[in-house]
């Protein structure tokens, strides 16, 4: 299980334990984190998963599909950092991450 945690904007921390594989978001809805909704059940469509990735954990992600540039822009969220919770799969080296959320996702 990899160890990552969610900080609301907030400050709200919610740590998760996700098995390898499985997508952030899921892991995030899973793990009970109140701003990552994810209206369209993880198909790229909503960007109600929107994530910030802090510089020096950026190595853990690969470069964004097409799908995934499109409906950040179309978000028109132009933090850095900013990816798709659906989009990515947990993995080892994400142990201990700890992953920013937009104030526009608060519910």
């Amino acid at each position: 299980m990899v160890k990552i945690t969610f900080v609301e904007h907030d400050g709200t921390r919610t740590e998760v334990e996700a098995d390898e594989g499985l997508s952030l978001m899921k892991a995030a809805t899973y793990g009970g984190v109140a701003g990552i909704s994810a209206d369209c059940g993880g198909n790229c469509a909503c960007g109600t998963c929107r994530i910030y990735v802090p510089a020096n954990w950026r190595h853990a992600f690969g470069e964004p599909k097409a799908s995934e540039a499109e409906m950040i822009e179309f978000s028109q969220d132009t933090t850095e950092g900013v990816r798709l919770a659906c989009q990515t799969k947990v993995t080892a080296d994400m142990e201990g991450m700890e992953l920013g959320l937009p104030e526009s996702q608060h519910y």
